[in-house]
């Protein structure tokens, strides 16, 4: 953990672009994006497979991101180049993506815990970004 202009960041995770299908992907239809996550226990590490015409940044296509919680995100992009967002793919769970350096940086703020965050991710509950799949 640590703060940079008023603001606390938190590692929360790394993306990593795939082209390679992966078991138990979920799939994004607004960014046309296959998400699935690894074995890892000391970080999680999800794997990001995009579709030939995926809107999102090329960036965030083609190179790794950190992730990081913040306590403010409207703080945390301000005067930063905003390449998507903010939005709030699940329930209580803000996002934006910014280029910092070069390279994408995913920043997150949220009331909820990993627990439930990756519990919907997976499940697609209260998450609009993967809950098309997941309807009947």
């Amino acid at each position: 953990m640590f703060m940079r202009d008023d603001v606390i960041y938190e590692f929360h995770h790394i993306g990593i672009p795939t082209s390679e299908v992966r078991e138990g992907e979920r799939y994004s239809p607004q960014y046309r994006m296959y998400t699935s996550d690894s074995d890892c226990k000391l970080a999680h590490i999800q794997y990001h497979r995009f579709e030939a015409d995926s809107p999102l940044h090329e960036l965030m296509r083609r190179m790794p991101h950190l992730a990081f919680k913040v306590d403010d995100l409207d703080r945390a992009i301000e005067g930063k180049e905003v390449v998507l967002g903010p939005y709030e793919p699940i329930d209580g769970f803000r996002v934006a993506a910014i280029i910092d350096g070069g390279m994408p940086v995913e920043l997150i703020q949220t009331i909820l815990d990993d627990e439930d965050i990756w519990s919907r991710t997976v499940t697609g509950r209260h998450a609009r970004l993967y809950a098309a799949q997941y309807e009947a």
